[in-house]
């Protein structure tokens, strides 16, 4: 038998979500509990878990299975700022959504908050008659918390839905969602949130495996790896997930053996961007994220050992410094010379 990991080579989306669909059919007959997806930013990550959603639909008798946490998640709410006022700054919520099917009714303040209490230090309140959301901190009420504060929040909303899908019976509002996409959660927040939010997500999903199954996709190698190892006794597949450039089809590269695989692929994904000229700010946060993971395995403090001796040493580290946590997408000329160095 080979050792050489599995490859899936899918022409197109829809067969790529037959093929998760698939991975994830009934244990009875081999299928998995998690299906784990590492891939790059720009992959289309978002747009799979939509497609997976919508695969649900089609279903002959089903109106939907599918419950998601993606990027459009966090368009489910919007600000009213009080611009009149300055004074009762809310959250407004689209109580249109499927999303809050049980909010009002199942008590759901009890079960974000103490997710919330896990990650942040603000209070919320739930307005049922106008679907709005109010923060306090201490004795200051009707504040706007900040963009990683709210994103923290929306998150703990969707751990309390998945508590609530995972431990209620039959006929309550969550009993249609068979399958859990989640998609990058934690993508704002710093490396131990990270950790905190992987473990969390894993210990909560453990509990319902006769109940859910679930496919998480991520892009943060940290986050990945830790749900590589807390969901490592479960049934679950891991794969590296690659579209190639300008293309419609996919690879799905089995992981399960190599869990560091999306490593070496970071390395010929950078390789291949320095040849062609074109350098973005994620392919240094891609180049650092290489280098703070090698000065670790050889117990160096700081990844500029990893460029110790080479000519304009400190120079590097700091463009590096610097550009890997730039507010531009595109990498002017000469930080591309940096980056080619």
């Amino acid at each position: 038998m080979s050792d050489k990991p599995k490859i899936h080579k899918l022409p197109n989306l829809r067969r790529l979500v037959q093929r998760l669909r698939d991975d994830l059919r009934d244990n009875t007959n081999g299928g998995s509990d998690f299906v784990l997806l590492y891939a790059y930013n720009g992959t289309g990550k978002t747009r799979l878990s939509m497609a997976f959603k919508e695969a649900g639909k089609r279903k002959r008798g089903v109106a939907r299975d599918t419950l998601y946490f993606n990027a459009y998640t966090e368009d489910l709410f919007h600000w009213d700022n009080d611009l009149s006022n300055d004074t009762e700054r809310v959250l407004q919520i689209n109580s249109d959504s499927n999303f809050f099917n049980g909010f009002k009714e199942l008590a759901i303040e009890d079960k974000i908050r103490p997710y919330l209490n896990r990650y942040a230090e603000f209070d919320f309140k739930i307005d049922y008659e106008n679907w709005t959301i109010t923060f306090s901190k201490g004795d200051a009420n009707h504040i706007k918390v900040s963009r990683g504060e709210e994103n923290i929040f929306i998150w703990c909303i969707f751990l309390a839905i998945c508590e609530l899908t995972l431990d209620g019976a039959e006929d309550e509002a969550y009993s249609w969602v068979k399958y859990f996409y989640i998609d990058d959660p934690i993508s704002s927040l710093d490396d131990n949130n990270a950790i905190a939010v992987a473990s969390d997500l894993a210990q909560l999903l453990k509990r319902g495996t006769k109940r859910v199954k679930t496919v998480i996709s991520s892009h943060h190698s940290l986050f990945f790896n830790v749900m590589c190892n807390e969901l490592k006794k479960t049934s679950h597949k891991t794969y590296f997930l690659h579209r190639g450039n300008d293309s419609d089809s996919y690879t799905l590269r089995a992981t399960d053996d190599t869990p560091f695989f999306h490593h070496v692929a970071m390395l010929a994904e950078l390789q291949k961007a320095s040849e062609s000229g074109k350098l973005y700010t994620h392919h240094f946060n891609m180049l650092r994220s290489i280098l703070e993971k090698t000065a670790t395995f050889f117990g160096f403090n700081d990844f500029s050992a990893c460029i110790h001796g080479i000519d304009d040493e400190v120079l590097f580290a700091r463009a590096l410094n610097l550009l890997s946590h730039g507010k531009y997408s595109d990498v002017a000329t000469l930080n591309r010379t940096h980056f080619l160095k």
